[in-house]
């Protein structure tokens, strides 16, 4: 048998359900916790970023607009893709955060997890979070949750799978959509997560993935004016008090950083409730009968 040549894998940009090269044609070298070449990722530019919430807003109605049984479904099924795939995830984790395959495969393991766990919340939250008010008169007075927006999301630098899934799922879960920032150091597990995206039942556009510097990328969403939230989880002291002061300028909710020992840690619902905005409508009860009694 003769010799061949391996394949190597070009990772790509994941903006609108496609898979799109850096418009600036640029690449940056990933290595492994070794100092070895892995890859090289494509390094975003600001109109990379800028496509990606056109494409993050442009997904908003239909993603929210659907039943959170839906998106319940949908997130499981994301958890079906990534258990298939998750030699290929065990692989990439050990590479990118310099683990032991056996330690690997407990972060992976976690991950898929963790979207589980989130599927599970869809349909769950709107009990927990809303509801019927006490009011005094004769109105029924309600409370529901509804999605804050497009939301940028700065992913943890260390924490390249778990760390990624654990800021994302519950954005996307709540019926937002998100422009996410990928690990500078270690991009791939998130890079490969936008191949189980594509080919889940994720529309186009709801998750956004970018790689590259994240003190490039990440202004630029702060900014944004049609950035409705930001999620500060992957960015230093320093470059945290910049995008938090850049995106006081439309008022985007901010989602300030918190260290986190162990991402594996059972997250609750802070994050769920974190992009969540509440709508409450008053509505009158009405009499019923003669004798003026009310609801």
């Amino acid at each position: 048998m003769s010799d061949r040549l391996n394949v190597l894998k070009t990772y790509k940009l994941y903006v609108g359900g496609k898979f799109p090269r850096s418009e600036s044609g640029r690449v940056y070298e990933v290595t492994d916790a070794k100092g070895k070449w892995l890859a090289n990722a494509p390094q975003s530019s600001r109109k990379d970023a800028r496509d990606a919430v056109v494409a993050a807003r442009k997904a908003f109605g239909g993603w929210s607009g659907a039943t959170a049984y839906n998106r319940g479904q949908i997130l499981y099924r994301v958890a079906e893709m990534l258990e298939g795939r998750r030699a290929q995830f065990v692989a990439e984790v050990a590479d990118a955060e310099g683990l032991s395959k056996s330690k690997a495969a407990e972060q992976v393991d976690a991950t898929i997890d963790r979207w589980v766990w989130y599927a599970g919340w869809t349909d769950k939250i709107a009990q927990v979070v809303g509801g019927a008010n006490p009011v005094a008169g004769p109105y029924f007075n309600l409370s529901s949750p509804e999605p804050t927006g497009v939301v940028a999301v700065v992913a943890p630098q260390e924490s390249s799978f778990l760390g990624l899934v654990s800021v994302l799922a519950p954005v996307i879960a709540t019926g937002n959509t998100a422009v996410v920032v990928a690990s500078e150091r270690s991009p791939l597990p998130a890079l490969s997560l936008a191949e189980v995206l594509a080919t889940s039942d994720v529309p186009g556009g709801v998750v956004n993935i970018l790689s590259g510097r994240t003190a490039e990328i990440a202004p630029t969403l702060a900014a944004h004016q049609d950035v409705n939230a930001i999620d500060l989880a992957g960015a230093d002291e320093s470059l945290a008090k910049d995008l938090e002061i850049a995106a006081a300028d439309n008022l985007k909710r901010v989602l300030r950083p918190h260290p986190v020992d162990n991402w594996a840690t059972p997250p609750g619902t802070d994050r769920l409730t974190a992009f969540l905005e509440t709508k409450t409508v008053w509505h009158p009860t009405g009499a019923l009968g003669a004798s003026g009694s009310s609801y």
